[in-house]
C-alpha cells in the first residue's frame, strides 16, 4: 500500500487507535475552550478596581463636604457608581495590541461600515500599537489596522451575521462576541486540523505507539493550543497548511493516475489552502510555490483546472481587500519608506480623548527594538529563550524523522521530506539572516517564536518515522515522553495569555 497505508481489514488495531485519537482531540478542544471561556485581561482587574475606588472615594468626600446627610450620600454614591464603573472599565477579552488591532478593524467594518478605526480608538480598552496612518478616500489622515485585511474582513462577515442573529455588538458584548467568534475561527478549525493530521499520521505510521505519540504532540505539545484564546493569523495559517498538506498527499501518494474530477478537487483544495496560508504567513509563499510547482509537473491539466483557479480566487481576494481598505495593492507592512513621508504609514501622531499620542513604532521599546546581533538572535530563536527546539523539543524528533525518510523512505516520502526540509531552511534563513534589526524581535512580546508556528502540521507528519523508531525500545519511549512533557510545559506556561514571555526567558532573568 502507498505511504504505508493498510486496508482496514488488515489493521486490527485501527479502531482502537482512532478511539485514542478522538480522546486526545477532545482533551485538546475541551482544554482550549475552557481557557477561551475564562480569558480576561486579568492584569487590568486590579487597576480597574483601584481607579473605581479612587473616584468613589473622591465623590464621597465632595458629597460630605456639601453637608449632605448619610442617606443622601449613599443614595448619590449608588446612583453614580454604574457610570463610574463603565468609564473606568479596563478588563477585556482581547489581550494585546496584536489581536486588538484586528478586533478594531472588525468592529469598524461592521458597526461603522469602514476600515478606518479613528472613531473607536480610546485610551483604556479599544486601543493598539499595531496601527498605521494614511490618507483615506476623503483626503484626510485616518488610522487603520496594520494587519493584512483579508482575514479580518472574512471574520467581519461572521460578526455581521452574529450581530443580526443575536443583537450582540463588540462595544456592548465584547466577551460574548469575542468568545463566539474565536470558537469558530480558532478551536473548531483546530479540531479539523487534528482530524486531518490523524488521517496522515495513521497513513504514514508503522506502529501504534508512534502514531498515538505524534497525535499527542499535535493535540497538546505545540504552541498552537496556546494561541487559541486570541485572534491571530498563526492558528488559521497552520490549519490551512494542514488542509493543503492533506490534499497534496492525496495526489502525491495516489496509487493510480486518476485524471477525473476527484483528482481535480484535490488540486483545487491544495491551491486554495496553500494560497490562503501565504496570505496569512508571508514566508509561506515558499510553501505555496513549491507545492504548486510539484503539482504542476505531476499533472498539468489538473493543475490548470484545479490548483490555479482556486489559488487565483485567494490572490484576488487578498489584493482586492487590501485595495479597498488602503487604496493600495501593497499591504501596510510594505509602507515603511525612509524617503517618502506619505509612504511611511508607521510614522504618525494622533489624538485620542484630547491627548496627542505618537506612534509606538517611532520609538519602540524592549524586545521591539530588535536584537542587534544576528548570531545571538539565531541562537535564541533556535535553542535559547524563544527557541524552536528548546521550547518545543519534540521538533528534534522531526529532524530525525526527516533524516529517516531522506535516507530510507519511499521515493514519495523522500520527495516530501526534502520539500519540508527545504521550506524549513528557507524560512529560517529569511527570519534569522535576512531581516533588519527592527524585525529581529522574536515576534514581539510572545511566548514562542511564532513566525514558524504554521509549520506545525508539516513537522508533525515528518515526526512519524522518528516516533516509530523510538517506540521499539523502553529508553526510546522514555526519551520521546520527556521531550513531549517539556513541550507541553512550554505550551501550558502562558496559562491565560500567549502574549507573554516564554518560561525560559523568565527563568533566565529571574
Amino acid at each position: 500500500m502507498s505511504g504505508s497505508q493498510l486496508a482496514v481489514g488488515d489493521d486490527p488495531t485501527q479502531k482502537l487507535r482512532w478511539g485514542v485519537y478522538f480522546i486526545l482531540i477532545a482533551l485538546a478542544v475541551g482544554s482550549m475552550t475552557g481557557r477561551l471561556l475564562a480569558v480576561n485581561s486579568e492584569n487590568r482587574a486590579d487597576s480597574e478596581h483601584k481607579f473605581i475606588q479612587l473616584r468613589m472615594r473622591s465623590l464621597e468626600e465632595r458629597l460630605r463636604a456639601q453637608g449632605l446627610v448619610e442617606d443622601a450620600v449613599q443614595e448619590r454614591l449608588s446612583a453614580e457608581r454604574p457610570q463610574i464603573e463603565a468609564e473606568e472599565a479596563r478588563q477585556f477579552p482581547f489581550l494585546s495590541s496584536n489581536d486588538r488591532s484586528r478586533w478594531l478593524a472588525i468592529r469598524a467594518l461592521v458597526d461603522h461600515g469602514t476600515y478606518e478605526i479613528d472613531e473607536i480608538v480610546d485610551r483604556k480598552r479599544w486601543n493598539s500599537i499595531d496601527m498605521v496612518q494614511h490618507r483615506g478616500s476623503d483626503g484626510e489622515l485616518h488610522l487603520y489596522s496594520s494587519k493584512p485585511p483579508l482575514l479580518y474582513t472574512i471574520i467581519a462577515g461572521e460578526y455581521w451575521l452574529l450581530q443580526k442573529l443575536t443583537g450582540w455588538t463588540l462595544e456592548e458584548k465584547p466577551y460574548h462576541v469575542g468568545r463566539a467568534i474565536l470558537l469558530t475561527v480558532n478551536i473548531l478549525p483546530f479540531a479539523l486540523m487534528m482530524y486531518l493530521l490523524a488521517k496522515l499520521v495513521d497513513r504514514f505510521g508503522q506502529t501504534d505507539w508512534g502514531r498515538i505519540f505524534v497525535m499527542a504532540c499535535a493535540c497538546l505539545g505545540t504552541m498552537l493550543t496556546t494561541f487559541a484564546v486570541v485572534m491571530n493569523n498563526h492558528t488559521i495559517g497552520a490549519v490551512s497548511t494542514a488542509i493543503a498538506l492533506y490534499a497534496f498527499v492525496q495526489i502525491w501518494f495516489a496509487e493510480n493516475e486518476n485524471e477525473g474530477n476527484h483528482r481535480i478537487r484535490w488540486y483545487a483544495l491544495c491551491g486554495l489552502a496553500a494560497a490562503f496560508t501565504a496570505t496569512n504567513e508571508l514566508p509561506a509563499l515558499s510553501f505555496f510555490a513549491l507545492a504548486g510547482l510539484a503539482l504542476f509537473f505531476k499533472d498539468r491539466l489538473a493543475w490548470f483546472k484545479g490548483f490555479l483557479p482556486a489559488a487565483v480566487v485567494v490572490v484576488v481576494a487578498f489584493f482586492a481587500t487590501n485595495y479597498v481598505a488602503h487604496n493600495s495593492l501593497r499591504p501596510p507592512y510594505m509602507h515603511r519608506s525612509d524617503t517618502d513621508p506619505e509612504d511611511n504609514w508607521y510614522a504618525y501622531t494622533y489624538t485620542v480623548e484630547g491627548k496627542q499620542i505618537e506612534s509606538y513604532w517611532q520609538n519602540p521599546k524592549g524586545v521591539d527594538i530588535g536584537e542587534p546581533s544576528k548570531a545571538t538572535y539565531a541562537f535564541h530563536a533556535l535553542v535559547g529563550h524563544h527557541g524552536i527546539f528548546s521550547l518545543t523539543p519534540v521538533w528534534l524528533m522531526t529532524l530525525t524523522g526527516l533524516a529517516i525518510w531522506l535516507t530510507g523512505g519511499t521515493l514519495q516520502q523522500k520527495q516530501m521530506a526534502a520539500g519540508i526540509a527545504a521550506l524549513s531552511l528557507i524560512c529560517l534563513v529569511f527570519y534569522l539572516g535576512l531581516r533588519p534589526q527592527e524585525d529581529r524581535n522574536y515576534g514581539g512580546m510572545t511566548s514562542g517564536f511564532r513566525w514558524m508556528f504554521w509549520f506545525a502540521p508539516l513537522w508533525l507528519v515528518a515526526m512519524v518515522p522518528a516516533a516509530d523508531r523510538l517506540s521499539v525500545s523502553r529508553w526510546g519511549r522514555a526519551l520521546a515522553c520527556l521531550l513531549l512533557a517539556l513541550s507541553v510545559l512550554s505550551a501550558s506556561y502562558p496559562t491565560w495569555n500567549p502574549w507573554s514571555r516564554p518560561w525560559i526567558e523568565v527563568w533566565l532573568n529571574s
